[in-house]
């Protein structure tokens, strides 16, 4: 894997116009042009409709099967995406995983604080699982915010009885609102896409005067007993890190069986940039193992599922 291939996206990155603490409007836009300046694959097909009274983007590709679905829940700490913006990345998944991605487009911040975005993708879930789409047919895949978003709203569908899905797939999660791991200060410098203010600034944004550690909004601090198999893929130069490795020792903990990926020299997100980074085309491929591997487990047995395990991905 190349080192000029991740030098090319640090400095793509260092050199990009977002600035995720800045004016919410402007990022937004700023956002949205950055994730659509790439036309879509031409046999990748969009489509608009809602779940459960909220927005979704069905995203397909010609060999997908209708009958698995990727529930894919977007970035953007809580304040700026949307589902449209996140089709590219969804179709990437869908078409390894070979299941169609239906994207959330959940409300954010700071017009809509905590729990907005929790009650939304509950919502689409448990539309889904009301229209006959059993849930051992479902996987949660989600990216930043909405990594952590994914595993919230894991501990959100334990706790309202609703049956666990076959796995979650969460790439550089966010998993910590207090913005408090020991990376945020230790990756500073070779994080290319995030700060530390920039995450603060949002995490007020979202969570107004709800406590950080709120089981639903920081899923680092939930009791995770009983959630589906957890893959967490991370990169080494991000500060999020310490998020990725906290989420995947807790969820070993509580007997959650989790593998945990971190990625040596890529920053966050860097799944997105598969066209030009060796590392995210073999990260995409990897959950797009987990989560085919993962399709029909809903009731397997302690002695057919391991409790857990985490391997580092060597460079």
């Amino acid at each position: 894997m190349s080192r000029q291939q991740r030098q090319t996206l640090d400095d793509l990155l260092r050199q990009g116009p977002l600035d995720l603490g800045g004016d919410v409007a402007e990022q937004r836009a700023v956002f949205h042009d950055m994730m659509t300046s790439l036309p879509l694959p031409r046999d990748l097909s969009t489509t608009a409709g809602e779940l459960g009274g909220v927005p979704v983007v069905t995203v397909e590709t010609p060999a997908n099967d209708p009958a698995t679905v990727l529930l894919y829940l977007h970035g953007g700490a809580y304040a700026i995406g949307s589902a449209a913006d996140a089709a590219g990345l969804a179709g990437d998944v869908a078409r390894r995983t070979g299941a169609r991605a239906v994207c959330v487009d959940y409300r954010l911040a700071p017009e809509n604080p905590y729990p907005a975005a929790v009650d939304d993708a509950l919502a689409v879930y448990r539309a889904l699982l009301d229209d006959g789409v059993p849930n051992s047919a479902i996987a949660f895949v989600g990216e930043s915010a909405g990594g952590g978003l994914a595993v919230a709203t894991l501990v959100a569908a334990k706790d309202a009885g609703l049956p666990q899905p076959s796995s979650a797939a969460v790439f550089s999660p966010w998993a910590d609102l207090s913005v408090s791991g020991n990376s945020v200060v230790g990756k500073a410098a070779v994080d290319p896409a995030l700060t530390p203010e920039g995450l603060r600034t949002r995490a007020r944004d979202y969570l107004r005067d709800t406590d950080p550690a709120t089981p639903h909004a920081s899923p680092v601090f939930a009791d995770l007993t009983g959630l589906a198999p957890l893959l967490v893929q991370v990169g080494s130069h991000e500060i999020l890190l310490d998020d990725a490795v906290r989420l995947a020792a807790h969820a070993a903990e509580h007997d959650v069986h989790v593998e945990l990926q971190v990625w040596p020299q890529v920053p966050h997100v860097f799944q997105a940039f598969a066209a030009i980074l060796d590392e995210a085309d073999a990260a995409l491929q990897a959950a797009a193992a987990f989560t085919r591997a993962h399709w029909a487990t809903t009731e397997a047995t302690d002695e057919e599922l391991p409790a857990s395990k985490e391997s580092v991905v060597p460079q």
